[in-house]
């Protein structure tokens, strides 16, 4: 936080599911929220309908795919705010699901590009407000799909999956173990700065992605993430950690 006194989030992906519940419950913490929406027109309605709640929700037009979209939201959070406390990487996406050795390569390219590529974008462009926060956070939204442990063991401590079944998708799976060593390898950069880095899967929540088959809502998904997102100053990085139902979740493997 700055001598402003106010918290600054930023969280990708919130036209809805995960993203607009993580938006709201921090907002409804006390911070100043940019809503970074592909889909303006989706994103406006969003922030009509959380500040009609009373919390200072703002959209930001923001493909995490195009770099300059990216520039033009930090420049515009750093004008308005010269800093930014929370960043949430949420916005993700996945092909249909097929047996790996029969998955288009444009597909994982797509996925990539997303998933991965534009974490890095926006994380990169973001870092130099998040060093101006006395106590910054990342927080990046995986899958348990892409821990390699629990892929090699087909164990799915989550439960979602019984013994022995654990799903082989292609662009998911290993565009969320990418983005699991993206946040190890940001933690360590930036930990002697007090700037923690963490990974979570929040579960298995009924969004698009899954066709809504999940069991949990995007308001239960919403919970670790920001859990992750308000550390304290002795809160972990480099954490991998799902949605088990206990107050703090389960650490899971990389």
């Amino acid at each position: 936080m700055s001598a402003t006194g106010v918290w600054v989030a930023l969280v990708t992906g919130v036209n809805k599911g995960i993203g607009r519940a993580v938006a709201r419950r921090l907002g409804e913490l006390g911070m100043c929220v940019y809503l970074g929406a592909r889909d303006e027109a989706r994103g406006r309605a969003a922030e009509r309908e959380l500040r009609a709640d009373g919390l200072d929700i703002r959209c930001v037009r923001l493909d995490v795919t195009d770099e300059d979209f990216v520039t033009l939201a930090a420049k515009r959070v750093g004008a308005e705010w010269g800093h930014l406390d929370v960043l949430v990487n949420n916005a993700g996406t996945g092909g249909p699901v097929g047996a790996p050795s029969e998955t288009p390569l444009a597909e994982v390219r797509r996925t990539y590009e997303t998933n991965v590529f534009g974490v890095i974008t926006v994380t990169n462009a973001m870092i130099p407000l998040l060093r101006r926060s006395t106590a910054a956070r990342i927080v990046n939204v995986s899958s348990v799909l892409g821990s390699l442990t629990h892929a090699a063991r087909r164990h799915d401590p989550s439960g979602v999956f019984p013994a022995g079944v654990f799903p082989a998708v292609l662009d998911y799976n290993t565009s969320k173990a990418a983005l699991n060593a993206l946040t190890v390898t940001y933690a360590n950069e930036l930990r002697e700065e007090g700037i923690l880095v963490n990974a979570v899967s929040p579960g298995f929540v009924a969004t698009d992605i899954n066709g809504h088959r999940g069991d949990l809502t995007p308001e239960q998904g919403a919970r670790i993430p920001v859990l992750l997102a308000t550390l304290g100053a002795d809160g972990p990085t480099a954490s991998f950690v799902g949605e088990d139902g206990t107050p703090t979740g389960q650490e899971l493997s990389w």
